[in-house]
């Protein structure tokens, strides 16, 4: 193999890095909505899955953070500090607790699907955070404005267009099954009062990654941040569910080897643990926004593992949401690759004339010495 064919795929691998991660990112997001959605048709409380899921998150990455961490961690500030909770408060509390209840009201393909307006507002909040660059005349800013209305349209027709249903060959044969085996009979699905929940709990996550990529740029070593807003919304959610849950003390139970002690362990390593550490590690390169603009992508594998897994039935209303959502959300996308790409132009210009500067001022300077000397 060559040396230019060598750099040629080095450089084709650093560039692929951010996509793959978001990739498998999405993956993992997938499959915890179907745990997660078996775990509550299970009688799990919601409250209790936020806490044990972030206690399980500081178990596993605590320890790492520690020992690889030690030389890089910043110092602790007050500002730093009120970060950490408000994060802590934000996605593993408030969104966590919405996201579940607006489940319970609904399917996870549904909730899945309807989390495709969080590219949207973590784009108009991070509009407003000067955290994404946007000129309302050109192109590709039009594209996103456009793409985030799009978007919340398409949402909005999940939630209220219903339809025939779709009928797929596995889940005819298993819609009797379904029928028996989910603990949400049909008159408990409230699509609307679910999809509420969800988009509410959307609007706390994009304030959570949002705030992230702000807290980064001062404290940047990751594992130990993950593992501080885990701590922070274990503590949180636990005096939030004894304040709303009191006297309740069934709920805190969790049997080894059940579907709630996996759907913990699962959502706890996969979503709080690798979730929060390796969108900030996307983030440090592509923005907040990029990270969340690959939602579709968990939407189509829920909605196979959905009607496979747990029998989910589609209709026509959700489906011509989703594909709304999705011709949204990558108008939002594209013209973010655009902006990205004429940022990228202008540094290199810039970075290409800095040696042309220097080597003139070094020339400049150069003759005015040889010019000194000949005149002495």
């Amino acid at each position: 193999m060559s040396t230019n064919t060598k750099e040629c795929l080095l450089k084709f691998l650093t560039s692929a890095k951010p996509y793959l991660a978001v990739i498998f990112l999405q993956i993992g997001y997938a499959g915890s909505a179907i745990i997660a959605k078996t775990a509550l048709n299970n009688g799990m409380s919601h409250y209790t899955f936020a806490v044990y899921r972030n206690v399980i998150a500081v178990v596993v990455f605590a320890p790492c953070a520690a020992l690889l961490e030690r030389k890089i961690r910043p110092k602790m500030t007050l500002s730093i500090f009120w970060k950490i909770m408000l994060l802590g408060l934000l996605e593993p509390v408030i969104d966590q607790n919405l996201y579940y209840v607006g489940m319970k009201y609904t399917t996870a393909t549904f909730a899945t699907a309807m989390c495709n307006v969080l590219p949207a507002i973590t784009f108009l909040l991070a509009w407003i955070l000067r955290l994404e660059n946007v000129n309302i005349w050109k192109m590709p800013s039009q594209a996103k404005i456009v793409g985030t209305i799009v978007t919340l349209g398409g949402a909005t027709i999940m939630s209220l267009v219903g339809g025939p249903t779709i009928g797929l060959p596995w889940t005819k044969q298993h819609h009797n099954v379904s029928t028996t085996t989910s603990s949400t009979s049909p008159t408990e699905l409230n699509p609307v009062k679910g999809a509420l929940f969800i988009v509410a709990g959307c609007f706390c996550w994009a304030c959570f990654y949002n705030l992230q990529a702000i807290t980064l740029k001062k404290y940047p070593a990751g594992l130990s941040l993950t593992s501080l807003i885990c701590m922070a919304g274990a503590l949180q959610g636990t005096a939030l569910t004894l304040v709303v849950q009191r006297g309740n003390s069934g709920i805190w139970s969790l049997h080894w080897g059940s579907s709630k002690f996996f759907a913990s362990l699962y959502c706890g390593i996969v979503n709080s643990g690798i979730g929060y550490y390796v969108s900030g590690l996307i983030m440090n390169v592509k923005g907040p926004v990029f990270v969340t603009a690959f939602n579709p992508l968990g939407m189509v594998i829920v909605a196979i593992l959905g009607s496979f897994i747990l029998s989910e039935q589609l209709n026509l209303g959700r489906v011509v949401g989703a594909a709304v959502i999705v011709i949204g959300l990558y108008l939002v996308i594209w013209g973010t690759s655009k902006d990205d790409q004429k940022s990228s132009k202008n540094l290199s210009t810039t970075e290409d004339g800095e040696p042309v500067d220097k080597e003139l001022t070094e020339t400049k300077s150069s003759n005015q010495t040889v010019i000194g000397d000949e005149s002495v």
